[in-house]
């Protein structure tokens, strides 16, 4: 049923993006977005299959080997102890590092729909990604320092998979060395996202 209604949480399953980012791309009139009599965001099925398809795919994002190659090579960072052994994973419970396990998702698939658009959802996307990690570690009572230095530990695990998958696969350097610009630009509005919004949760409460 190509015309049916989805909600937001369910636009941003398809699309594979954080919900927060659907919200920011349908406030900013970038993806096509209807309301309800009562407010509530509703996105075609059809509509969205369009916009998706409309959206310039580079040639690296298109290997869907490699890409799995790199969420395997994460996967076995985390799971090698490299996560245990950081001092603020060791201040959480285990409900806590549960959702810290799953970050590295949002993250991952950011950066994916980061370079897959040229960049052009990039603030939506940095802000909220951002946002869920200073939100996370306000809500687990970390500090602005611990918050940034887990999200620093799944961009490098991140970036340093990246980097080995690419790297083997021999792309011209002038393409991968501008894909790893993006890459560190992406993950730094991110960084700048966090400290600004941990900053306003702890102007909330005091």
């Amino acid at each position: 049923m190509t015309n049916e209604w989805l909600s937001l949480s369910d636009a941003a399953k398809i699309l594979g993006v954080h919900p927060s980012t659907v919200r920011l791309w349908s406030d900013k009139g970038v993806l096509p977005t209807h309301k309800t009599q009562g407010g509530h965001r509703r996105y075609k099925r059809s509509e969205l299959s369009l916009w998706s398809e409309a959206s310039t795919k580079s040639p690296e994002i298109k290997n869907e080997h490699m890409l799995q190659e790199v969420i395997k090579k994460i996967r076995m960072q985390i799971s090698e102890g490299r996560l245990q052994a950081e001092a603020w994973y060791k201040k959480l419970d285990e409900d806590a590092r549960a959702q810290y396990r799953l970050s590295s998702h949002s993250l991952f698939h950011g950066l994916m729909n980061y370079l897959a658009s040229n960049g052009v959802v990039a603030d939506s996307e940095a802000y909220a990604i951002g946002y869920e990690y200073a939100s996370r570690a306000h809500r687990y009572s970390l500090s602005y320092v611990d918050a940034a230095r887990a999200f620093l530990f799944f961009r490098n695990t991140l970036i340093e998979s990246v980097i080995n998958v690419y790297g083997n696969a021999n792309l011209p350097s002038g393409q991968t060395a501008e894909m790893f610009h993006k890459m560190h630009t992406f993950t730094d509005d991110i960084l700048i996202s966090l400290l600004q919004t941990y900053e306003s949760l702890e102007n909330l409460n005091h």
